[in-house]
């Protein structure tokens, strides 16, 4: 990951959207499989196998002495999209649905079509908003997942967002019953063998599930599978079950690359954006 030599409050918007067409390009393993551990996809040898806590928990962040964060593509999808489209095979999973196949309801999948007409101009996330769900997994700059067990929580930060910051709650609670909807809604988690499930509900319908324009509805409910299968891999995989949006229960996901040596910095989003023209097409409120 590369820090640029000017302040990153001057940093434009349209600059920021230049910089997340880029792809970090990974080799797919046999199959379809997980990526081969290439420590940061530059053919530097095989990756160092899953790290795990004393008590046997999986590791979701650096051994102990080390940095790191988990690398979003910004190319990655949930589905395949047609050629010419925002794409990148080397990322997505091999499982993934074709665009055609995903059980849209029409006005969404309408929805979906006009964002990618208007080159996805309307996207709440270059506007300062928080990515909620999938979007935070494919959004540049870095996500570092935080296990706290005497607290019974992880904590899920992200860097190029406005100060995005998810609660995982591991204590075996319940989804409150009246929840405010909110960007990252409310999150409960548990471990199934080496892979973290994350369940939350309670979304507002004020972000894209992903940066194509997938939308979705407050009826949300999202399943995500955490699963790191090398020191420099994680798979991602979440099922999306809104029918208010879809007419039944769908999956896809891509592949996370581990950033070493990288530490979570400061990214305003939201002061001294100085391209709301060029980024809109002329001033919004």
């Amino acid at each position: 990951m590369r820090r640029f030599g000017i302040p990153l409050l001057v940093i434009t918007a349209s600059a920021v959207l230049l910089l997340a067409q880029a792809p970090v390009q990974i080799e797919i393993g046999p199959n379809g499989g997980a990526p081969k551990g290439k420590g940061k996809g530059k053919g530097k040898g095989p990756a160092q196998p899953t790290p795990h806590h004393a008590d046997g928990r999986v590791n979701l962040g650096p051994l102990a002495g080390q940095k790191g964060m988990w690398e979003g593509n910004a190319g990655a999808t949930l589905a395949t999209n047609p050629p010419g489209g925002l794409d990148n095979p080397t990322m997505y999973l091999p499982t993934n649905l074709k665009l055609e196949d995903v059980p849209w309801q029409p006005w969404a999948k309408a929805v979906y079509d006009y964002r990618q007409a208007e080159t996805t101009k309307d996207d709440p996330h270059v506007r300062c908003k928080p990515s909620g769900g999938p979007r935070m997994w494919h959004t540049p700059y870095g996500t570092e997942i935080i296990d706290v067990p005497a607290e019974k929580r992880l904590y899920i930060l992200g860097v190029g967002g406005p100060h995005t910051w998810r609660t995982v709650y591991m204590d075996g609670r319940a989804h409150p019953k009246d929840l405010d909807p909110s960007f990252s809604g409310h999150s409960v988690g548990h471990w199934e063998g080496e892979t973290l499930v994350i369940d939350s509900v309670g979304f507002n319908e004020k972000f894209w599930l992903t940066r194509e324009g997938i939308p979705s509805t407050a009826s949300l409910h999202l399943i995500e599978k955490f699963t790191r299968t090398d020191y420099d891999t994680m798979k991602y995989e979440v099922t999306i079950d809104d029918l208010g949006a879809y007419t039944r229960p769908w999956t896809g996901g891509w592949y996370l690359r581990w950033q070493a040596g990288e530490e979570m910095y400061e990214y305003i989003c939201q002061e001294n954006n100085r391209d709301v023209e060029h980024m809109f097409g002329g001033a919004r409120n």
